[in-house]
């Protein structure tokens, strides 16, 4: 009976558990606070840190491979070749295009501009990745976290570096997560009282014509300079022309909720299972880790500082905060400019005017992957 009762003990997680998987399982635990208690982004944060906890459970197996004819692998496992074979990302930008208004944008086309210095991140990221030793393929992978769109990073490191997929994406879902945490900061230090209480002047009306030929005009654009940005862009335009259409409401409403929201579980759930802990707390993973927080400052640092020089140039007409939202976590960027607007000047409304630079961020991190993988893919 008591060789019974031990042997029993033996198969469960208790006796074989690590300390390094009690660390991961903790870190997922504080994730989860801060989704929950904090409100840090949870559609996103909250499937990655109790998928990096499901993976981190001893024996459970959920990220396991077939390990033989007719074996069959974890759950978790196969919802991960989503992320592997690069289908999720598409389908998030298909959602996100559906829900997003690019009126503002193309109301002032000169937020493009911010939207592409929002990417300085990218390439600081990309220089330092290369000084620590990193194969070009490796250090553009890290240096994408500074676009702040995890779908964009995950699509880029499965074809350059799949090898770090698992810190790359948690990376880069995180500092989406805490946009609201490492913004403000950087946003202060680089703009002037006087400056962030800038009014702006409301935004010219956008007609319907032009909200349903700039994703279509767009899509040809960018497709015939950067054929390898197409799956991306693509589907974000297509998304934002189910919405602009009129016609086929049922299928915008689809991409808008269930779609992205059914691939927002599978992609959260499988992205926060690869940081398993024999793999995930090394060096290299910290080492990717501050890289990837020195891209997301950079591309936040960029975009304001190029909003200084537009708001000198346009004379005190240009709040330099909205180019904080170049970085293309929307619409979370976008926020974030509106919460410290507030602070500053009580009653300021900017929130539509950083969704200009906000929604340019996601078209210009995309034209940026799509530059990366066209040279090192």
């Amino acid at each position: 009976m008591q060789e019974a009762i031990v042997e029993l003990v033996q198969t469960t997680g208790f006796a074989t558990i690590t300390w390094q998987q009690l660390v991961m399982m903790a870190t997922s635990c504080v994730l989860i606070y801060l989704a929950i208690a904090r409100g840090f982004e949870p559609l996103l944060l909250l499937p990655i840190a109790f998928g990096m906890l499901l993976a981190n459970l001893p024996l459970a197996g959920l990220m396991d491979p077939p390990s033989g004819s007719g074996a069959v692998g974890g759950l978790l496992y196969y919802l991960y070749q989503g992320v592997k074979l690069g289908i999720y990302p598409p389908l998030i930008f298909l959602g996100v295009g559906a829900m997003t208004d690019f009126g503002p944008l193309i109301a002032n086309p000169s937020t493009l501009l911010l939207g592409a210095a929002a990417q300085l991140g990218i390439f600081i990221a990309f220089l330092g990745a290369l000084l620590l030793g990193y194969n070009p393929m490796q250090a553009g992978s890290i240096g994408i976290i500074g676009g702040a769109d995890g779908p964009t990073a995950i699509f880029v490191t499965t074809r350059l570096a799949p090898e770090l997929l698992g810190p790359i994406a948690i990376a880069a879902y995180s500092y989406m997560a805490l946009v609201p945490i490492i913004q403000p900061p950087i946003m202060r230090a680089l703009t002037r009282k006087a400056d962030r209480q800038i009014a702006m002047a409301q935004l010219r009306p956008v007609s319907r014509l032009e909200k349903i030929l700039f994703p279509i005009i767009a899509t040809v654009f960018v497709g015939l300079m950067l054929p390898s940005a197409v799956a991306l862009i693509g589907s974000l335009m297509f998304g934002n022309l189910l919405r602009e259409a009129g016609v086929v409401e049922r299928l915008s409403k689809t991409a808008q909720n269930e779609l992205i929201n059914i691939i927002t579980i599978f992609l959260g759930l499988t992205v926060g299972a690869t940081a398993r802990a024999e793999t995930f707390l090394t060096w290299q993973t910290i080492g990717i880790i501050i890289l990837g927080l020195v891209a997301f400052a950079g591309g936040t640092a960029g975009g304001v500082l190029l909003g200084n020089v537009m708001c000198w140039l346009s004379g005190g007409k240009v709040n330099p905060l909205i180019g904080s939202a170049g970085v293309s976590a929307v619409p979370m960027a976008a926020r974030v400019v509106q919460v410290v607007a507030q602070e500053e000047k009580p009653g300021n409304f900017l929130l539509m005017h950083a969704m200009g630079p906000n929604v340019a961020g996601v078209i210009g991190s995309a034209i940026v992957a799509g530059v990366l993988l066209s040279r090192f893919g």
